[in-house]
């Protein structure tokens, strides 16, 4: 019973009326498309299995580059492995931070004040430095930072030119001719698989990154982005596939790039990679996104080969992505729309403030850049882009 409940399952996900063209079945796609011994063939479901052993490899390759490369670049620019300042041993607070709360009300700071014969300032900073201790420093945002740019900077450089020779780069029409007959080249495949694997390793590794306050927007970005991949490789659809692919990696590295400037006090470098970010984010997400790739698969697709069941869940998930692009477009624009009022870049609406008091309060006004760091050296904004953005922690 439970081998026809599985084969049922199966004969029902692997529906070729959902996945396919109208009158295309999976046994045409189970032969080469070229003559025997040409190596060529069509996409299979089974090859997305062979992104997991490589998302692992990727995030082992992380790893050994955080420790060998970036972090002796980091100490290279005078990047110090210091934490902030850490709370005064207290059983009494500790207690409450781990097992009530983190940040208490003012009934409570009232109670521990007595309790403790503290005032409640006191009291209030010894819980903003215990929440601060337990976040990343300067040197491990920096090493993450260097990471994810020197992926994007490489994948991004290497899709060009594969998509340079590419037809469909020029015409994209010619990703939809003779569909979903369209042969897999190796150079294609592993462009798909690596970028497959990237993704997998950031859902993966998001659990143990610096946390963020769009942690949910960033998990449904990666879930779609990975869902495309995928969904767009079983079908076939590989061809625009690596133009959306590309697309997203054009401004990505310009992000990481002004992080790591701004980790390492390069303040009109971190200023001036942040304004090119935002306008080739803008440029690519707003403009040539929906204008070049909405418009040939909502579009064009249509007119050569027709709607079908997949091709909405496909073009579903690629609205799904330009919603997520409209939210961090706007929030992008009102930080260079502040930056032209004060004659600077200030402090990203969507930062991970890491210190947050009336002490600090009085200096903050004197922080400068993209990235304004607090009165105890603390990183203000720290966010990554799997999309381009920055995110916060609390």
């Amino acid at each position: 019973m439970a081998a026809a409940a599985a084969a049922a399952l199966r004969a029902w996900f692997w529906n070729e009326r959902f996945w396919l063209p109208h009158n295309v079945t999976w046994a045409d796609l189970a032969g080469e498309p070229g003559p025997p011994g040409s190596g060529l063939q069509y996409p299979r479901a089974a090859h997305v299995f062979s992104a997991f052993p490589l998302a692992l490899g990727i995030f082992a390759v992380r790893l050994l580059f955080e420790r060998f490369i970036a972090k002796p670049c980091a100490i290279n620019l005078g990047i110090q492995d210091s934490g902030p300042h850490r709370a005064q041993p207290n059983a009494i607070l500790e207690k409450v931070f781990t097992s009530i709360t983190k940040s208490p009300d003012g009934k409570r700071l009232e109670g521990l004040s007595k309790q403790l014969d503290w005032d409640v300032r006191k009291i209030q900073r010894w819980f903003r430095h215990r929440r601060n201790q337990d976040k990343p420093t300067t040197l491990t945002k920096f090493c993450e930072s260097m990471w994810r740019f020197t992926f994007y900077f490489s994948i991004f450089f290497y899709g060009i030119r594969f998509l340079w020779t590419a037809p469909w780069f020029w015409d994209t029409r010619q990703c939809w001719y003779n569909y979903p007959f369209q042969p897999l080249t190796s150079r294609l495949y592993y462009y798909y698989i690596l970028e497959l694997a990237f993704y997998w390793s950031l859902m993966f590794s998001q659990f143990t990154d610096i946390k963020r306050k769009d942690f949910l927007i960033m998990f449904v970005h990666h879930l779609a982005t990975i869902g495309l991949i995928t969904f767009s490789y079983m079908n076939n659809m590989v061809r625009v596939g690596t133009l959306v692919l590309c697309l997203h990696d054009a401004s990505d590295f310009l992000l990481e790039a002004a992080k790591l400037a701004n980790y390492a006090k390069y303040q009109r470098l971190c200023d001036a990679f942040f304004m090119l970010f935002g306008v080739v984010f803008i440029v690519t997400r707003l403009g040539i996104y929906p204008f070049w790739i909405l418009n040939t698969t909502l579009f064009e697709s249509w007119e050569l080969i027709g709607p079908y069941p997949s091709w909405w869940l496909f073009n579903g998930l690629l609205v799904t992505l330009q919603v997520l692009h409209v939210i961090w477009s706007y929030l992008i624009i009102r930080t260079a729309s502040k930056a032209l009022v004060r004659g600077k870049v200030s402090k990203d609406d969507r930062s991970d403030v890491e210190s947050s008091s009336e002490e600090e309060d009085v200096t903050s006004n004197s922080t400068k850049g993209i990235f304004s760091t607090s009165s105890n050296g603390s990183n203000r904004l720290n966010g990554h882009v799997a999309g381009g953005q920055w995110t916060g922690e609390e």
